[in-house]
């Protein structure tokens, strides 16, 4: 996908030129997203709260630009995010809630422990949800990479400003859009996020009840199985075949034991016939996982197994 530069410390002669090329694309661009936003629906009046004086955000262009291109081994992925630190604070946070999770997992069916762990992991239990203006995020975005999703999301979050749920100085969150403290896309809120306690619009950014909420609902919707765990630390054999390793190979917990797959001391109890898949994520001689439809449901959150794994980790790390 194409992607315009706008490179810094050109010369004045060169510079002006493709300063004013870009505001002129910008121009049109926006034009032609405002003409999307009136085929939609959208107000008039909202389409110019939302839009009217936009430029591009470089400090957006320079987050997209520049994000950092590395691989990091889960052992170094998991001493990050999952540091003593976080888990005091979840841990601080759960005495405070507890009451209130046990409320939602009674609705959703989706338990504590991996709802306190998406909120560790997307916004540190909702301290750090994100301070840009979304629509005016995801319409350089929708321009700068020439994105029909991200216009979209634009186009959706108008709507959220359209049904009353919140004024445009409110959408607040990520440079990439992601909304509150379970960081979702303008879509995502529209057909996902709840008001626990009915009778309002969902207040993902300052209410802990509707943010919650909106993640079990999340799941829920996606397949969360009830009483069962996203995934479990194991011991394995020196000898595992690790071509039998990864998500894709379900088996059962009774096949991965036959193979001398041990769960650890303090286990839940499941059936032997449970689907289980055997993860690895650092090959041999590192740490080994037993994962279940859970931790699939996770990965429709955000599809990384090690997200997966962390959000599985700082669930049982917080409650333990």
């Amino acid at each position: 996908m194409l992607r315009r530069i706008m490179l810094a410390g050109l010369g004045g002669a060169l510079a002006l030129p493709k300063a004013s090329w870009a505001a002129q694309d910008f121009a049109s661009f926006l034009a032609r997203l405002q003409a999307r936003a009136r085929a939609a629906g959208i107000p008039e009046s909202i389409i110019q709260a939302s839009t009217s004086g936009l430029v591009p955000n470089q400090d957006v262009l320079k987050l997209d630009h520049h994000q950092p291109e590395f691989t990091l081994t889960w052992a170094q992925y998991s001493s990050r995010v999952l540091s003593q630190t976080r888990i005091a604070n979840g841990q601080g946070k759960y005495q405070q809630t507890q009451n209130l999770l046990a409320a939602i997992t009674s609705r959703y069916g989706v338990s504590a422990d991996v709802m306190l762990g998406i909120w560790g992991l997307e916004t540190n239990f909702g301290a750090n949800q994100g301070n840009f203006n979304v629509i005016d995020a995801l319409t350089t975005l929708a321009w700068d990479r020439q994105s029909h999703y991200f216009g979209n999301e634009v186009i959706k979050a108008m709507t959220i400003v359209a049904r009353g749920d919140a004024p445009v100085a409110n959408l607040l969150g990520s440079y990439a859009g992601a909304m509150g403290q379970p960081q979702f896309m303008p879509s995502t809120y529209l057909t996902t996020a709840v008001s626990f306690a009915g009778g309002g619009a969902p207040d993902i950014w300052n209410s802990d009840a509707d943010a919650l909420a909106s993640m079990a609902n999340y799941l829920a919707k996606d397949g969360w199985q009830a009483d069962q765990p996203s995934s479990e630390p194991v011991l394995v054999s020196s000898n595992i075949n690790i071509a039998m390793t990864g998500r894709e190979n379900m088996q059962t917990i009774g096949y991965w034991q036959r193979l001398g797959v041990q769960r650890l001391p303090g286990a839940a109890p499941l059936p032997p016939d449970m689907p289980a898949a055997l993860l690895l994520p650092d090959g041999a001689g590192g740490q080994a996982f037993l994962v279940y439809q859970n931790f699939i449901t996770i990965r429709r959150y955000n599809p990384s197994d090690y997200y997966a794994l962390a959000v599985g980790a700082l669930g049982r790390m917080i409650l333990a």
